[in-house]
């Protein structure tokens, strides 16, 4: 097949792609015999709004085609397939065990059970479906569930979110391939695999998890929920067995963490244990919350609904070198209290499949680093801590919401202006300046004139503004070497809770990594 990039099509004439690509390859589209969109984005810099596509167009002829040619555009279709390695020896005395099913945890037991390893995956919280009603339950009646909420639980921390796929990773491997690949088999829609910003949402992925669940089960794997990892057991350097729930051993040499950002009591109990980690940098701050009909006409200057529902990514660099950027976009979404500790608060962003809802929201938020809060490895997380207790104090265990305006009168907000908060829990007026360190408040209050300049009225002065967004990444990197291990043999660290990615896909993508260097290791000993 050839390769033909860079075939444009006006947004609302999508009928007339095949007459396009003809038009790039400089003949008939009698002579196409088939093409499949490789990739689809958006082009809505000028006054027309295309779309863009990539393909890989079947036709007669091809060589002359391409003899004819001197498009740079205009190529054979390379080989993208993802080459899952050979299996090795699976009759291992201990079964591998993974730990967490966000994810990092779930695509490495979805890799390892078709390789035959039937792994044994444990998960602190509650099955997709039980998760699901203790959150509502949680955003109801804020009767929170330590082990089940919007951070522990089947599917993650970002079952709770947008869904956003989209990455700007390298992958040589084509580990993203086979991670939308085994999406699709579990029922995401397979505009997945070429859309420019791929996104699933809280309610496509909680099917998707479940779907998960049940192959890797039916493949020999087993899954167990309210299973906490409390304890490992290591001789000379090695793992022997971990503890679950503090009264279980369970006999590992093996044993693959996937426990995600927030797994905080799972941090210290492994640094107490000799597990190498460090500090690493983050983001605190904001979500900010705008009429979605303002971001759709700022981008596309039309509300057309045959177009996708814009979105944005801001960046500013403050005069002191501090970087502020707008993060976890949720297009038509929510913003919901994601607190997982009793105590302290913690917001995120999410969007329903159909983005549909009234408001976009996105954090924004700046960089901070061991420089502000300490070089242990655990300072990161005591300083998040800290920034969760205020916040819930400020709103009394309530999201506390202030207007833009009013935090940079630095007031308390007392009435909502024309956007009115969509958010997943309760919420109160408050001055979220009483929450933040004076260099984000400053940082903030630096940048968002910045991007009213970019976005017309993304400084408007009733902006939502909610806190605290504090658990944009992992505060810490447990070390592992090349071939996957941490200092204690037989550990894995893996995902964006060991610091090893950020996001839904990349977080898969680890968890595939890890699965191969699993995978190999048992074939080389063979």
């Amino acid at each position: 097949m050839i390769r033909v990039r860079q075939v444009k099509v006006l947004y609302d004439q999508e009928d007339k792609l095949l007459d396009s690509i003809a038009l790039k390859l400089g003949g008939s589209k009698d002579h196409i015999l088939d093409y499949q969109i490789v990739r689809r984005s958006i082009d809505a810099r000028r006054e027309h709004i295309y779309f863009v596509y990539e393909v890989d167009v079947l036709v007669k002829d091809w060589e002359k085609i391409l003899k004819k040619s001197s498009s740079s555009d205009i190529f054979v279709a390379p080989n993208e397939e993802y080459q899952m390695p050979l299996p090795g020896n699976c009759s291992l005395s201990n079964r591998i065990v993974i730990v967490g099913t966000g994810p990092a945890g779930l695509f490495c037991a979805y890799q390892l059970a078709e390789a035959g390893y039937r792994p044994i995956v444990l998960e602190r919280g509650e099955k997709v479906e039980d998760r699901v009603n203790s959150v509502s339950k949680f955003w109801e009646d804020r009767v929170l569930q330590p082990n089940s909420n919007v951070q522990f639980g089947e599917g993650g921390a970002g079952t709770f979110s947008d869904g956003k796929l989209n990455t700007m990773v390298k992958d040589k491997e084509k580990r993203g391939k086979r991670v939308f690949s085994i999406f699709v088999e579990n029922g995401a829609p397979s505009e997945i695999m070429y859309l420019q910003k791929p996104h699933l949402g809280t309610d496509l992925l909680c099917g998707i998890v479940k779907n998960m669940r049940e192959k890797i089960i039916r493949l020999g794997g087993e899954v167990r929920f309210s299973s906490q990892l409390t304890d490992i057991i290591v001789e000379d350097g090695k793992l022997q067995s971990i503890v679950i729930n503090g009264e279980e051993e369970i006999p590992c040499n093996h044993l693959v963490l996937a426990i995600g950002h927030s797994a905080r009591d799972t941090f210290s109990m492994l640094y107490q244990r000799g597990l190498l980690m460090e500090v690493k940098p983050f983001a605190v701050g904001v979500r900010v919350e705008h009429p979605q009909k303002m971001i759709q006409m700022r981008q596309y200057k039309t509300l057309d609904s045959r177009l996708p529902v814009a979105d944005y990514k801001l960046t500013y660099t403050t005069k002191s070198g501090r970087g502020v950027y707008s993060f976890c976009m949720c297009p038509g979404g929510y913003v919901v209290n994601s607190s997982s500790e009793e105590g302290r608060l913690a917001i995120n962003g999410m969007s329903y499949h159909k983005r549909d809802g009234v408001n976009a929201n996105s954090a924004i938020v700046v960089t901070v680093g061991p420089k502000d809060f300490g070089k242990d490895p655990l300072d990161g997380v005591k300083f998040q801590e800290e920034l969760e207790r205020k916040a819930y104090l400020l709103g009394n265990g309530d999201i506390p919401v202030q207007l833009y305006g009013d935090f940079c009168n630095n007031k308390k907000t007392e009435a909502l202006g024309e956007v009115s908060p969509q958010i997943k829990g309760h919420y109160t007026f408050s001055n979220l300046r009483e929450i933040l360190p004076s260099f984000i408040s400053d940082s903030i209050l630096e940048a968002m004139p910045n991007f009213g300049k970019k976005i017309k009225g993304f400084d408007r002065v009733d902006t939502v503004m909610s806190a605290i967004e504090s658990r944009t990444s992992s505060p810490i990197r447990i070390i592992r070497n090349e071939e996957g291990e941490a200092n204690i043999l037989g550990v894995y660290p893996c995902g964006e809770g060991s610091g090893y990615s950020g996001g839904i896909t990349t977080s898969a993508m680890d968890g595939i990594k890890v699965s191969e260097l699993i995978i190999k290791k048992y074939r080389n000993l063979q």
